[in-house]
């Protein structure tokens, strides 16, 4: 039996990602995350500092932490594909029923 290998410090990361959302505007502090999360605040620090050097998170002028526009683009980008999705669907659903009137 295989067993699957995580990352811990990159769950750490994906969990400070997520606890990021909601915040985006006024984000939130290293303490605020640490707190949350149940983290020390250096390896919230830590984190941030990776999500940072990868586009996903900013620090505002205010020291507070949020989700950058990148981040926020792939959540856009996602609902602009379940939009198309849907209206696909309900096209589909259209045709067929229009096939049996």
């Amino acid at each position: 039996m295989s067993t699957t290998r995580i990352s811990s410090s990159g769950l750490k990361v994906l969990r400070v990602l997520k606890a990021l959302k909601g915040h985006s505007l006024s984000g939130l502090s290293n303490s605020d995350l640490a707190k949350a999360l149940n983290e020390s605040p250096a390896t919230i620090n830590r984190c941030c500092n990776t999500l940072i050097a990868e586009g996903l998170a900013i620090q505002l002028e205010t020291g507070r932490y949020a989700l950058s526009v990148a981040a926020l683009q792939i959540a856009q980008a996602h609902s602009t594909e379940m939009a198309r999705a849907s209206h696909r669907i309900d096209e589909l659903t259209q045709r067929v029923a229009a096939g049996f009137q």
